[in-house]
C-alpha cells in the first residue's frame, strides 16, 4: 500500500498545473488569494462545449475544499448562472445529480471537477436546455 500525499502537497500539485495550463485547455483553476495557507478557496472556469447551447459561454464557478479534501470532494458552485440538471438554484453543483461528486474518490482532481461538468453540458439532457442571459449571475 502507497503512502498517501498530504492535503497541502496535493493542492500544491493542482495548483502549480492549474497556474501552468497543463491538461485540459477548456477548463481551468486557480486560488482566490495567494494569502489563503489553508488553500480552500478556489475559481474555476469552464468553456462551453461547441454544437450545444453553451458554446462560446464563459462559465465562472467556486471551488471550495474544507480540511477533508481529497478524500472529500470540494463544494462546487456555479457563479454564472447556468440552467444543468445537477445545479441547483443558488448555483451549487448538486453531488446527487452529479456522479463525480456523487462517488468521489481520492484520484479525482479540481480539474476532474471541471472536466466532468463541461462533458455534462453537453448531454443530452442538458445541451439543449434553455440558458439564462448571458453574463448573468447568481449574485
Amino acid at each position: 500500500m502507497g503512502s498517501l500525499v498530504p492535503r497541502n502537497f496535493r493542492l500544491l500539485e493542482e495548483l502549480e498545473k492549474g497556474e501552468k495550463g497543463l491538461g485540459d485547455g477548456t477548463v481551468s483553476y486557480g486560488m482566490d488569494t495567494s494569502d489563503d495557507i489553508m488553500m480552500r478557496s478556489w475559481t474555476g472556469t469552464i468553456i462551453g462545449p461547441p454544437s450545444t447551447v453553451h458554446d462560446g459561454r464563459i462559465y465562472t464557478l467556486k471551488i471550495y475544499c474544507d480540511e477533508s479534501y481529497p478524500d472529500r470532494p470540494p463544494k462546487v458552485r456555479f457563479e454564472t448562472r447556468v440552467n444543468m440538471t445537477c445545479v441547483g438554484p443558488t448555483g451549487e453543483v448538486d453531488p446527487r445529480g452529479f456522479s463525480v461528486l456523487a462517488r468521489w474518490n481520492r484520484g479525482y482532481t479540481m480539474e476532474t471537477v471541471l472536466v466532468e461538468l463541461r462533458r455534462e453540458m453537453a448531454s443530452s439532457s442538458n445541451r439543449k436546455a434553455p440558458q439564462p442571459p448571458e453574463g448573468s449571475t447568481y449574485r
